[in-house]
């Protein structure tokens, strides 16, 4: 008993020692070390119940407070894409996906920041570690442009590129950006010209 205190005693010796020794300081990252992640950095909600306003937007339905999925956009509600010569609604799809994920679950979201009175976050469904992610793998999202690309999203690129390669939704159809859609004058060009096209 004794020889085993005496270890675990020594055990916690050494941790306390590295832990304090100017070398380990050394390699330790410095609190203004760019890309450092700090438990202040993202407020936890307490678990949500929500309804859903669009492909990136819910609501939660005891605080009206609005929350929109960062590092990803979709289609606009009126917006559609064209498979073969059918137009399909993908800003319904969109919704509808974002639906399905969150009906009757507990959501959990972590705020990364506020814009326009939203709640910028990453959050979590039951079966969705990561919503945002499983849309733009699912293909009923893509990233969010450059500019706005928040670096703690770098992973949604390359579950973009796994749904590009499978032609997953949006990317088996031709399609409009959604902030071009968006900023379009004529907000179903694509649409249009497809069908003046078709014989």
């Amino acid at each position: 008993m004794t020889q085993r205190f005496d270890v675990g005693a020594r055990m916690t010796l050494l941790a306390m020692a590295i832990a304090v020794s100017p070398q380990a300081s050394a390699q330790s990252p410095s609190i203004g070390s760019p890309g450092l992640y700090r438990p202040n950095q993202a407020l936890q909600s307490p678990p949500l119940r929500v309804e859903v306003l669009d492909g990136t937007r819910f609501r939660d339905i005891e605080t009206t407070a609005i929350y929109r999925l960062i590092g990803i956009d979709t289609c606009a509600p009126d917006q559609t894409a064209l498979l073969g010569r059918q137009p399909w609604p993908c800003g319904t799809m969109a919704a509808a996906w974002l639906v399905r994920a969150t009906l009757n679950k507990w959501v959990a979201c972590n705020i990364l920041r506020e814009e326009n009175g939203e709640h910028l976050a990453r959050c979590a469904a039951a079966d969705h570690a990561d919503i945002g992610a499983d849309m733009v793998r699912d293909g009923v999202a893509v990233t969010s442009p450059p500019p706005n690309r928040d670096p703690a999203i770098r992973a949604y690129a390359s579950a973009e590129q796994e749904a590009r390669k499978a032609y997953r939704g949006l990317w088996s159809s031709t399609f409009q950006m959604p902030w071009e859609f968006r900023a379009s004058p004529e907000r179903h060009a694509i649409a249009a010209v497809s069908r003046r096209g078709a014989p």
